[in-house]
């Protein structure tokens, strides 16, 4: 694929097919991805691949304890509610995926399910877990730079016929994901990406997000046109 039309043509994956993902597929896009910009050339991304019963595991836990209600410690902190128009397209991608999926605004119980698939991964077959050296926390650069090679895994997925969501859900327990993915307390758990490949048939993956004109986000000067 063209990189224009990997760009323009990817979305996130919230619905999969009960397939395994080879391990030597999910290297490759791993490989291509850590070519991403990094500051100084510092590559402060760690990821931790898992899949079946290890990929079971956290799931169950993190269900679990959500469910009881158990304060989330998700390590990389989401810090304040969106407001003003950022909140206006975290609600508008949200109506988009309720109306497709057919879960109405009363339906709590539906509403529910949805969150629980969040917890779960999306039922994902791998999950990628992205950390960075715990000795540079406090660095705005380094949780920058994994961003920078969370997307290009993301582009680089889809450019192998693979789909993926970057799922924070997945990761708010972050006890059981450190005990099952086996992740050191010298690490800072950031995100992780659920992996497989797209379930056509999911009314959810066929929704695409909006987005804000070149004119709304950029200001140019000192050209001459």
């Amino acid at each position: 694929m063209e990189y224009e039309q990997v760009v323009r043509e990817r979305r996130s994956i919230r619905g999969f097919q009960k397939k395994p993902v080879p391990k030597a597929l999910v290297r490759e896009v791993l490989e291509i991805a850590m070519r991403a910009p990094t500051s100084l050339n510092t590559q402060p991304w760690n990821f931790y691949v898992v899949a079946g019963d290890v990929l079971d595991k956290i799931r169950k836990g993190n269900v679990e304890r959500n469910v009881a209600g158990v304060p989330d410690s998700r390590e990389f902190r989401m810090g304040p509610g969106y407001e003003g128009p950022h909140r206006e397209r975290q609600i508008e991608i949200a109506k988009q995926l309720f109306a497709v999926m057919g879960i109405e605004r009363h339906d709590k119980e539906a509403r529910m399910d949805w969150v629980l698939r969040g917890f779960r991964q999306f039922d994902a077959p791998v999950s990628i877990v992205v950390t960075y050296d715990k000795s540079i926390q406090g660095s705005d650069i380094a949780p920058f730079d994994c961003g920078g090679v969370v997307n290009c895994i993301v582009n680089t997925a889809w450019s192998k016929g693979l789909g993926c969501v970057i799922n924070s859900q997945g990761i708010m327990q972050s006890p059981v994901v450190r005990e099952h993915a086996k992740i050191p307390d010298d690490q800072v758990i950031q995100t992780c990406i659920a992996m497989g490949w797209p379930d056509d048939e999911f009314p959810a993956n066929s929704v695409v997000s909006n987005r804000k004109s070149v004119d709304e986000a950029a200001t140019f000067l000192g050209f001459d046109d």
